[in-house]
This record gives structure tokens, sequence and C-alpha cells, in this order.
């Protein structure tokens, strides 16, 4: 019996010690992907980091090349793609894959951001939601011509929300 016991608390230590280990495993590789001084082995890593919070907090870190980010435009954790949606070194191109993105959560952050550019608003503009286009109709990055196209929009929100941004560029000139 003294024996069981004694394997009892030794399994038991060795699973909370193990379990302690990981987390602060964890909080560490959550500190390194969001360091400005990440290294490109550590870069190499986080990409298939298995923590959805790990590979949110590297998408989020602004050090990070503009083909990084457009790689993590493609991570399977929609939290992730709106970290790179969000983030001010995305480029062009990596805005115009996030607007055709499976996800309307995540085409519909793309369409409020306020550094997106506004070719990935063109795209937006044509959505299947009409909270999406209505989000596109409010931005203020969105060109003269896109607005044009969101009068004719089936929704009557849309149509009124561009009607305004329209008469707004009007009032600006």
């Amino acid at each position: 019996m003294p024996n069981k016991v004694i394997f009892s608390l030794v399994f038991v230590s060795f699973f909370v010690s193990s379990a302690l280990w990981a987390a602060d495993n964890h909080e560490q590789r959550f500190r390194q992907a969001r360091s400005p001084q990440i290294t490109a082995v550590q870069i190499q890593q986080f990409f298939s980091d298995p923590s959805i919070d790990v590979r949110e907090a590297f998408a989020r870190n602004r050090k990070l090349k503009p083909s990084d980010l457009l790689r993590l435009a493609s991570d399977p954790s929609e939290t992730v793609r709106i970290a790179v949606a969000t983030n001010l070194s995305a480029e062009s191109k990596t805005f115009l894959l996030l607007a055709r993105d499976s996800n309307s959560v995540v085409r519909s952050v793309v369409a409020r951001f306020e550094y997106v550019p506004p070719e990935a608003l063109v795209i937006l503009a044509k959505d299947v939601s009409a909270d999406i286009r209505l989000e596109v109709a409010r931005n203020l990055n969105t060109l003269e011509d896109t607005l044009k196209v969101l009068l004719g929009d089936p929704d009557p929100d849309v149509q009124a929300i561009a009607a305004q941004a329209l008469q707004r560029l009007k009032d600006e000139q």
C-alpha cells in the first residue's frame, strides 16, 4: 500500500511540474513572439506554434516582414488572420488576400481597418454581406468610384451611408 501512495505522489508531482513547465514555456513563447528582437529561427518556429495565442501575438509583431504577414494571412485561425489585418506592416497583397477570406469576421475587420488600401475596399464593396459593404461605405479610405458603386447597392442602408460619404468628400473639396 505505501508503494502505491508513493507512486501516486510521484505521478501527481510529475504531472503538476509538467503543467507548470508548459505554462512557463507558453508564457515565454508568447513574450518572444511579441518581441521586437525576434530572431529568424524563432520566426520560423512561430509559424507552426500549436498555441493560437502565441501565433496571434506573433502576427501582431510589427517587426515582421511583409512576406511573413502574407504567410500568416493563411493561418487556420481567424484570430491570427485578424491580427495580421491590423498589423501596420502588412502590405496591399496581404489585404487583398484577407479581403477574400472565407470568414466574414476577418473580412469585416479588413473593411473597418483605418489603413486598409483602397484596392481591398473595392473587393469588399462586392461582398455578399451587406454588413461588410456598409463598413466599406463608412471607411474613410474608400474612394469616390467605390462609393458610387455602393450607391447602387441592393441594401438601402449601404446606399444611404455611401451617399453621406460622397457628400462628405464633396464638402472637403
